[in-house]
């Protein structure tokens, strides 16, 4: 098992939702963090949070939808902290339409953040990785990965495309020692994602979960943990999703 302890990591999507859960979990494990995130100010706010409690941590904004950003976000990480260990792919976008009346805009939105997001970001990490002869990437993907979604045309496609990558990755590193994994979450309790939020819509998920209710972020984060640490674990989509597609 591998030893988290000084670990240097990036979370995208780290201020809020899983990728915070996910900060807070590696911190735990005593790895020393960089937040990144497009949200500049809750970025801030979690970086302030954390560092008045004595955590090593920085926030870097980045768009992950930008290669020249992502780029930044990993230099500027190894300028810090000198080397690059765990690259979490997080951030992602979804958008809810028929697809006869998605828009390109829309669409392609969505494959930006959360497809290429995965490339840019497992494309840099890599090339830090490859130096030190070591390193550990996980990509958020999701159940709708693997089972379809009326309505989820662009992220359906987008997170099944996340799945695949993974594992081409996984395999094209592996005697690398890079390993690559992703985590597949069902339907999360978030902010966004709640009773109040959505109503008896928020019930129709929950009927949807075997196990009787949505996830929590620090579940997911803790699958994130595991992928991070067991060493003999690559090229897999691990679902955390409360029995969602065993039906």
């Amino acid at each position: 098992m591998a030893n988290l302890e000084n670990k240097i990591a990036i979370v995208t999507g780290g201020a809020s939702g899983i990728g915070l859960a996910t900060v807070k979990a590696l911190i735990g494990k005593g790895a020393k963090v960089v937040i990144s995130d497009y949200n500049e100010e809750g970025g801030k706010a979690v970086e302030k949070e954390l560092k008045e409690n004595g955590v090593d941590v920085v926030f870097i904004r980045a768009d992950v939808s930008d290669e020249k950003s992502v780029q930044n976000l990993v230099a500027e990480t190894v300028k810090k902290y000198g080397r690059l260990d765990i690259m979490v792919n997080n951030a992602g976008v979804g958008t809810l339409a028929v697809t006869h009346e998605l828009s390109f805009e829309d669409y392609n939105k969505v494959i930006s953040v959360n497809q290429n997001g995965v490339f840019f970001g497992s494309k840099y990490a890599i090339r830090e990785m490859l130096k030190t002869g070591e390193g550990c990437i996980v990509n958020t993907a999701s159940i709708l990965g693997h089972v379809g979604e009326p309505g989820a045309f662009a992220y359906n496609a987008s997170k099944g495309a996340v799945k695949l990558m993974t594992k081409s990755l996984a395999l094209e590193y592996a005697s690398k020692g890079i390993r690559v994994n992703a985590v597949c979450p069902g339907y999360v309790e978030t902010g966004m994602v709640n009773k109040e939020a959505l109503g008896d819509f928020y019930d129709g998920l929950v009927t949807r979960h075997p196990i009787g209710r949505l996830g929590r972020p620090e579940e997911v984060a803790h699958a994130i943990v595991f992928l991070c640490e067991n060493d003999f674990v690559t090229g897999i989509s691990l679902l955390v999703d409360g029995g969602y597609t065993a039906q």
